[in-house]
């Protein structure tokens, strides 16, 4: 029992810790989301605070990260905007298509099937995009919460960081400032990547659902672009939609089977082979623990949770590389081969 001791105290712990974070979400989610976004932007007020005042340089970088959110946030709302509106307008065809489906597999024996054909039916889609839309809605509280943090974080960055380096925690303040710069670094790094790699999938998919005929290409292009930001469950997402939509304005199963496999051909090529040679070793990370990450924050956070489970964890793997106790944890989870 003794032997065993320590390792009921750290489960006991990462419990509580989960528990913690799951309830206190409403505290936490903002504030990591705000740590991540002053990762990100800490190089511009930087800069700008060597040439300006202090506070006006604060207020450009503001208006600079606000301006591209907000960029963003109105090309998702747009993308899934137009995609509901079709979806209404052609409602009748969507419930008429999955009656006969449902109908087909009962006809075959394939009962279960058949009800979960006449589950996801035409209701199903539009309390989807109503659901997208009313959580798209209650991000505004979410973003004015972590605006205030980042605004006062940016604020202090530069005075917590002088602290630290002079000694203000020991050797152990000292390493969190190493590990912090790079943490900032890799999140960085992997928000160029995933960038990068979001506009050519969406670019790619615009091209070829326009090209294959299928409506609404430009806004599968937008909606491709937004998702591609949470891994594996986006991509799933933003392959599915269209596949869907294709069988009502096809009417044709084969033409949906083809939309459906040259799109996933296009996220397949973005994200397993090219994405992976751009990021490098340093954003390297085992794709079972990437799933892991985002279903994990998914649960505890919501929409947030996904998008930002993988720079939390990015970030874990980056404090146990400071550790020579913890190392082994960042090399097991890397995704890397093992050296010689």
């Amino acid at each position: 029992m003794r032997d065993g001791s320590p390792i009921l105290l750290g489960i006991c712990t990462a419990i509580l810790c989960v528990a913690a974070l799951y309830l206190a979400r409403s505290v936490f989610a903002p504030v990591a989301f705000a740590l991540f976004v002053i990762a990100l932007v800490w190089p511009l007020q930087r800069a700008l605070q060597g040439a300006l005042p202090k506070l006006l340089a604060l207020a450009i970088t503001l208006v600079v990260t606000i301006t591209a959110i907000t960029l963003v946030a109105s090309m998702i709302v747009w993308g899934f905007t137009r995609a509901g509106q079709w979806l209404i307008g052609n409602a009748a065809r969507f419930q008429e298509l999955y009656g006969q489906l449902a109908q087909w597999l009962d006809g075959h024996g394939l009962y279960a099937a058949g009800e979960i054909a006449e589950t996801f039916n035409v209701g199903w889609l539009i309390r989807f995009f109503q659901g997208v839309a009313s959580r798209l809605n209650g991000m505004v509280g979410f973003a004015v919460v972590t605006f205030i943090f980042v605004m006062l974080g940016l604020l202090e960055t530069d005075i917590v960081a002088r602290k630290l380096a002079g000694g203000e925690g020991g050797e152990a303040g000292r390493g969190l400032l190493r590990a912090s710069g790079e943490i900032a670094a890799k999140f960085r790094k992997y928000m160029a990547v995933r960038s990068i790699m979001s506009v050519f999938t969406g670019l790619a998919l615009w091209m070829f659902t326009a090209a294959a005929g299928l409506e609404l290409a430009l806004a599968w292009g937008v909606i491709g672009f937004a998702l591609n930001y949470i891994p594996f469950i986006g991509p799933l997402v933003a392959t599915l939609l269209p596949t869907l939509f294709a069988v009502v304005q096809f009417e044709s199963w084969q033409m949906a089977v083809a939309v459906f496999f040259g799109m996933n051909v296009i996220q397949f090529f973005s994200g397993s082979y090219i994405e992976p040679r751009i990021a490098g070793k340093a954003l390297a990370m085992s794709p079972f623990l990437v799933l892991l990450a985002v279903f994990f924050w998914s649960f505890m956070w919501g929409l947030p949770g996904a998008f930002i489970g993988v720079p939390l964890t990015i970030a874990a793997l980056t404090l146990c590389e400071q550790s020579p106790s913890s190392q082994w944890v960042a090399r097991l989870l890397s995704g890397r081969p093992a050296e010689a």
